[in-house]
């Protein structure tokens, strides 16, 4: 039975939640611990790579618990009480904060972001009925997921923090502790969650099916990660970029709301072209038109701010497909998958959450690493690691998402 538009607008509310606790973890916070708490920027990014690392492997077993014996709702739920123990102290450290209580609150926080974030993504295939409604739902998400983005950006900006990491973080927190309750009493009082059948085969049986469709759709997995790779790394060295080479820091919180408003305001494009020329096909060209733009950061310099403002409106004009139309994809594959061998949904969203996880880790863990090995340092940079910083913001980026474009462009879509 096709879903309302209420139905299909509220399942899109806790997206809002997701992407207000989502953009502190990969933007400001790696520059708060490493600058503002003076950890370094390598050991920074080797532990945020570990913690994202232990968090994608126990992604499986969430799904597959997900699955099996658990509401979806319940789930998220728990997970949303220990989201707020974690980010709390992730968020308010004490001076003496070192290493290891990085580490440990970063495994607590991904892991509860995983407990509300997988059963959600889940959700949206067990109340779909179509190929076209797994869109609408995507989009509606991702609609809201670039709305808590926008609401995140702003605040910083808004109470004149948008420079400063750690106060950003402190704004974020608060944003965090009214908006995720309300998000989710909303979603849990408007949609009911369908019943589904007590699973029957083990994990090991379910993993078994889980690689089949690995197999199966491996040209966009693999192509997912390269593109959520390439799009991890500026977002991880924005703020160092924004400051140190282009010198416009006050800018910062502008020009990322140029960026996420331009992506807003061109999504229905986006969902207007897959409809007319399929998924894969939109998304093929939302890469290639992303890649095009961003090539020009490499020529970019101190006081380039308006080429910048202008690269990042029309590289963020691809930003709603690179979300939406992945998600959408990943949501027919689970139905199918699911169609086939009983409900393995959660399981799949779970591969889906790792390859994110896996691409935020390389994004911060690469970047930060080689950074380190080039003797940067935010506070008197030299000219040798100002210029890795520029190829590893604009160079890299580029390089992978013409990778992904190869690998997906043999993808043959199932309608």
């Amino acid at each position: 039975m096709p879903n309302s538009k209420k139905e299909i607008v509220t399942y899109g509310v806790p997206a809002v939640a997701i992407a207000l606790l989502g953009l502190p973890l990969y933007v400001y916070l790696p520059t708060f611990y490493a600058q503002d708490l003076g950890l370094g920027v390598f050991i920074v990014g080797v532990v945020l790579f570990f913690a994202r690392i232990f968090d994608m492997l126990i992604d499986p077993f969430i799904g597959y618990v997900s699955d099996a014996y658990m509401s979806r709702k319940v789930m998220m739920f728990l997970g949303s009480i220990l989201l707020y123990g974690t980010f709390y102290a992730l968020t308010h450290p004490q001076e003496e904060s070192g290493i290891f209580y990085l580490l440990f609150l970063s495994l607590g926080v991904y892991s509860a972001w995983s407990l509300v974030s997988i059963p959600y993504f889940a959700f949206a295939s067990d109340i779909s009925s179509s190929y076209d409604e797994n869109t609408h739902f995507s989009s509606s998400r991702e609609i809201f997921n670039i709305f808590g983005v926008l609401l995140a950006l702003s605040l910083p900006y808004y109470f004149g923090v948008a420079e400063q990491a750690g106060a950003s973080l402190l704004v974020l927190w608060d944003a965090l502790s009214f908006i995720l309750p309300m998000a989710l009493l909303i979603f849990f009082f408007t949609l009911k969650e369908p019943k589904r059948e007590p699973k029957k085969t083990t994990f090991a049986e379910v993993f078994g099916y889980f690689k089949l469709e690995i197999l199966n759709s491996k040209r966009v997995f693999i192509a997912f990660f390269l593109n959520n790779f390439a799009n991890a790394l500026p977002a991880t060295l924005f703020l160092f970029y924004v400051s140190l080479v282009i010198k416009s820091e006050e800018l910062s919180g502008l020009l990322l709301l140029l960026y996420f408003g331009s992506g807003v305001l061109t999504l229905p494009l986006w969902v207007y072209l897959s409809n007319k020329i399929s998924k894969k096909t939109a998304w093929l060209v939302s890469m290639g038109s992303a890649s095009f733009f961003f090539s020009f950061v490499l020529f970019l310099g101190e006081g380039d701010i308006v080429y910048f403002a202008i690269i990042t409106i029309f590289s963020g004009m691809s930003l709603g497909a690179d979300i939406a139309l992945p998600a959408s994809i990943q949501a027919d594959i689970a139905q199918k998958a699911t169609q086939k061998y009983g409900e393995i949904s959660g399981i799949l969203f779970s591969f889906f959450a790792m390859l994110t996880k896996l691409s935020l880790a390389f994004g911060v863990g690469v970047s930060f690493s080689i950074l380190g090995l080039f003797d940067f340092s935010p506070q008197t940079p030299n000219p040798t690691s100002l210029l890795v910083l520029s190829l590893l913001y604009g160079l890299l980026p580029v390089i992978l998402k013409l990778s992904a474009i190869f690998v997906l462009r043999k993808y043959q879509e199932k309608l």
